[in-house]
């Protein structure tokens, strides 16, 4: 550490205390060397293209084993680089100070670049070469590339693929947690014809589920169907909700029909166009349904007012005097259940299948624990009393109170005072507990044959440790696909605690990247310190001259509803800090794009990772 009067340095120049400083930078200069000597069998691993960056990685380690603030602040006041933006070339720039030094005081210097991996310059040519043979060529327009989640409907729509890439879509990512081989080939065709037939190169990142940890399914008791016609912003209606009539059981479609109703074989029979057909909704609503189109499969039926439709609902019709009655509706959609829960409350996770129905607000007398299954019970074997347990992205906060072979109770601790609703299929995140899952499950090795063929890279969910990437790698091997791209979904406290290793890792791999999903890393390490580590993982990243997926919930206010938050406009920004931005599906993504595409070129003109560029700044008036 150094004394009070050696950080005065910029107002006394000290020839003795120069040369303690670098007798310091000596010292640290031969950690890193000798920390580079012990990593000797795991660097002799790594592909030949990552090698300087791994040597580099070691020198940053190193760098950053210690507090050397003290050092960064004398180093700052004598005007000297204080080794704060080294990232990418620890030691070169660490010898250009000490040559400084040398100089300053009278001694002579000779460069030691033979033990220097990379430059400045060399090391950005690096990271650029990484990134283009992951994520494809530099785009024209921007540095930063623009990634895109795929929706379910982009299978059957061609047009919106095509949308995509014309507002600049560099990658299409498809989440192998949803649709299936079918769907997933078909997105990827689509995106290949559009980029052929608009000329913009396109990459396709395929993310594996890995073992997501989700809450199962909840029953309810209540079958309702909620059918409403369609309004402009005036509440004018524009097109009437519509309904189709077929005979109970019936699974064929009625044409022109949004939803559908199973009714009684033989009232159905005597049904004609032009029929009124009189109700008393589920909220004790007076609503008329309107007969206007009949098909093979049964009666089309309008309505002007929104009604919902339960099993008791009564359709009557009413023509020249006779009234008859379809007493109750058949083959209404069963809701999806909740659970109610509340600070204090006591939920059981089970690890068969539980279809349990919602309850509403009963006393607690009343009350019976409400239960839920999950989708991993080998969990169950691996946490302990006291750890904490979060459901649907941290909304939900619990604490593991009790285990049994059968069921984990918890109690819940975080929650809004009215409570919050635990639906079925939400993400469960157990940050505390040393969980011992492998990377690749079952389904995700099936859907490994089908990545091999149609995508530029692979998504690595859950990674936890060097294991997980070694298992892939081999499995890709296998598939004949040994060097398909790469890229670690950094997204829980584990693996962000593993990095380097990781790191070192992927860097035996001619292509590979990591993406900071910051959704699950968010839970896993706390909301407050997500900021803290994500800087650190780009740090290592810039280390490591790997490219980085900056993701979760950039501009998702914007692509949702179409009206950004101020706060997320800043954080789109920070986004020009990785080498790629992901943006996550919403009915208003293209507009989501073109605000992105926006906001990374003008910080590109300001900023290059986290370097200040000094532009000239024309917007302001120079006073004088």
């Amino acid at each position: 550490m150094h004394t009070k009067k050696q950080r005065q340095a910029a107002d006394t120049w000290d020839e003795a205390e120069c040369k303690d400083v670098i007798a310091q930078l000596w010292t640290l200069r031969e950690s890193m060397q000798a920390y580079e000597l012990s990593l000797t069998p795991l660097l002799q691993g790594i592909d030949a293209s990552y090698k300087a960056s791994a040597r580099n990685l070691a020198h940053y380690l190193a760098l950053r084993h210690s507090d050397r603030r003290d050092l960064q602040e004398w180093l700052s006041r004598v005007g000297l680089s204080s080794l704060g933006r080294a990232e990418s070339h620890v030691m070169a720039n660490l010898d250009k100070v000490l040559g400084i030094l040398h100089r300053l005081t009278g001694q002579p210097w000779a460069p030691h670049s033979i033990d220097e991996p990379v430059g400045i310059k060399s090391s950005h040519k690096l990271l650029e070469r990484h990134t283009a043979e992951l994520l494809g060529a530099t785009p024209s327009e921007r540095v930063v590339r623009i990634m895109v989640t795929l929706p379910s409907e982009a299978a059957a729509d061609f047009g919106l693929i095509r949308r995509l890439v014309a507002s600049g879509m560099d990658i299409a990512r498809i989440n192998c947690a949803h649709d299936g081989p079918v769907q997933w080939r078909a997105m990827a065709g689509h995106v290949r014809r559009a980029a052929r037939s608009i000329g913009r190169p396109v990459r396709i990142l395929m993310d594996l589920g890995g073992p997501k940890l989700r809450t199962g399914l909840i029953a309810s008791d209540a079958k309702v169907l909620k059918i409403r016609p369609l309004r402009d912003d005036f509440g004018v209606v524009l097109a009437p909700a519509r309904v189709g009539l077929r005979v109970a059981g019936s699974g064929t479609p009625v044409a022109g029909a949004s939803a559908h109703v199973g009714v009684e074989a033989h009232w159905l029979e005597e049904l004609k166009v032009g029929d009124h057909l009189d109700l008393t909704d589920a909220r004790g609503a007076d609503r008329t349904l309107v007969v206007v189109q009949q098909d093979e499969a049964g009666f089309l039926a309008e309505c002007s007012h929104t009604a919902y439709l339960v099993p008791q609902t009564e359709l009557r019709r009413q023509r020249a005097g006779d009234l008859q009655h379809c007493r109750g509706l058949a083959d209404l959609p069963c809701q999806d259940g909740t659970l109610h829960l509340e600070r204090g409350a006591v939920l059981r996770l089970t690890r068969g299948e539980v279809l349990e129905p919602s309850r509403k607000r009963k006393s607690k007398a009343q009350r019976a624990v409400p239960t839920v299954s999950c989708t991993l019970p080998e969990v169950f074997d691996q946490v302990c009393v006291g750890e904490r347990i979060w459901f649907d992205d941290g909304r939900i906060g619990a604490l593991i109170k009790k285990i049994d072979p059968a069921w984990l109770e918890v109690e819940i601790t975080h929650a809004r005072d009215s409570g919050e609703k635990l639906a079925g299929d939400k993400g469960i995140n157990l940050p505390d507990s040393q969980l011992r899952l492998p990377a690749l499950t079952e389904k995700d090795i099936e859907d490994l044959a089908v990545v091999a063929q149609i995508a530029d890279m692979v998504g690595l969910s859950f990674v936890q440790q060097v294991c997980d990437i070694e298992t892939l790698r081999a499995r890709l091997l296998q598939l004949g696909k040994p060097d398909l791209g790469i890229v670690l979904k950094i997204e829980t406290r584990r693996a962000f605690e593993n990095l380097p290793a990781l790191l070192f890792s992927a860097m035996a791999c001619k292509n590979a990247g990591i993406m900071i999903a910051r959704g699950d890393l968010a839970v896993e390490c706390g909301y407050e310190r997500l900021a803290e580590v994500q800087e650190e993982i780009l740090w290592a990243a810039e280390a490591s001259h790997m490219p980085v997926i900056w993701a979760t919930q950039v501009l998702e206010t914007l692509a949702k509803t179409g009206l950004p938050s101020r706060a997320e406009i800043t954080d789109a920004a920070m986004g020009e800090r990785a080498e790629c931005v992901m943006l996550n599906k919403g009915p208003h993504i293209t507009e989501a794009m073109r605000t992105l595409d926006d906001i990374l070129r003008r910080m590109q003109a300001h900023q290059t990772k986290k370097r200040p560029l000094l532009r000239a700044l024309q917007a302001w008036k120079m006073p004088g």
